[in-house]
Order: structure tokens, then C-alpha cells, then sequence
């Protein structure tokens, strides 16, 4: 498929602003994926909006250039596809689901928004992380948990004098 200049530099500036946003690119491989299980993980993906196509490997280089991606640029051959996401842990998470259950998806390499090149078993390993959402409702827990055993405390003090009171009338009964 030919582009014209013009429509290649509009899908660069769109790739770029969409790298400029993100915390991780992972380059994945797709041969002999179906047309339904591609929807699937486009779907998926989408519902965690990440940016997830398959574009032509110059498209991406000339997008990732001075960047704290651009160390992928070497490794981007043959038939790819690329997801960009702005939460890494997610984002792994759900590619490296849908590389278990099938094999043709491979994910070949990835890299986070610091320069750190990831490999395959980083990704897998990034992939065990909790998630973002898990993290804050985890430290929520921990935050209040010395607020609701102060509260408890409190408490404690009227329900002993309660059950004082209560024996000692049983005790005149």
C-alpha cells in the first residue's frame, strides 16, 4: 500500500503523539493470528485504551526518534504490531494473557518511557505486578486501618462501662 507524503506524515505525528503520552511500547509478532482473535485483543485493549495497530516498522521509527523509546528501533522488523499504552503493568498484563492462550502472538520485545529495554520475560514478569487500581486500594487499606482501630478503641470504653452498669445490676437483681 503506497502512502503519500502528506498521509505518511500525518500517521507519524499520529504515532508520536501517541508515544509522547505513553509509559510502554511493546512490540508484538502476529503471524497466523485469526481476524477473530485479533478483535479480541483489539477489544480488550481498547476498553484499557491502549493504542494497539499494526504499522508499517518505518512509520514507528521515525516516530520514536529522540525519544526514550528509541532504542527499540533496531528491533523493529518483520510483521509487527505495536501496543502503546500509558499504564505498563496493564497493558502487559493483558498482551501477555492473549500470547499464552495463543501461540502464533509472540511478544518479541517492549520498552518503558525511562529507556529500559524489556524482553520477552520482563513483559511476563511485569505482567505479574498488581495493577495500578490494586496498588491504591492496597495502600487505602493500610491508611485507614490505624484510623478504624483508634475508632474501635473508642468504642470500647462506653461498651465496657455498658456491661459494668449491666453486671452489677444483675448482680442486685
Amino acid at each position: 500500500m503506497s502512502f503519500k507524503l502528506d498521509e505518511k506524515k500525518i500517521i507519524v505525528a499520529e504515532i508520536a503523539n501517541e508515544i509522547s503520552n505513553a509509559q510502554i511500547v511493546i512490540l508484538s509478532e502476529y503471524r497466523g493470528l485469526k481476524v477473530s482473535q485479533f478483535t479480541e485483543i483489539r477489544s480488550k485493549l481498547r476498553e484499557a485504551d491502549v493504542f494497539f495497530r499494526v504499522i508499517k516498522n518505518t512509520f514507528v521509527r521515525r516516530a520514536v526518534e529522540n525519544t526514550p523509546f528509541s532504542e527499540l528501533a533496531h528491533q523493529m522488523t518483520g510483521p509487527l504490531v505495536y501496543g502503546i499504552g500509558k499504564d505498563p503493568v496493564l497493558t502487559a498484563k493483558i498482551l501477555h494473557e492473549f500470547s499464552k492462550n495463543n501461540e502464533k502472538f509472540i511478544i518479541k520485545s517492549g520498552a518503558l518511557n525511562t529507556g529500559l529495554i524489556l524482553t520477552n520475560k520482563d513483559i511476563a514478569a511485569l505482567a505479574t505486578l498488581p495493577s495500578r487500581d490494586e496498588l491504591l486500594s492496597s495502600l487505602l487499606g493500610t491508611m485507614q486501618a490505624p484510623i478504624t482501630k483508634f475508632v474501635r478503641t473508642l468504642n470500647e470504653i462506653p461498651t465496657k462501662f455498658v456491661r459494668g452498669l449491666a453486671a452489677v445490676r444483675d448482680q442486685k437483681q
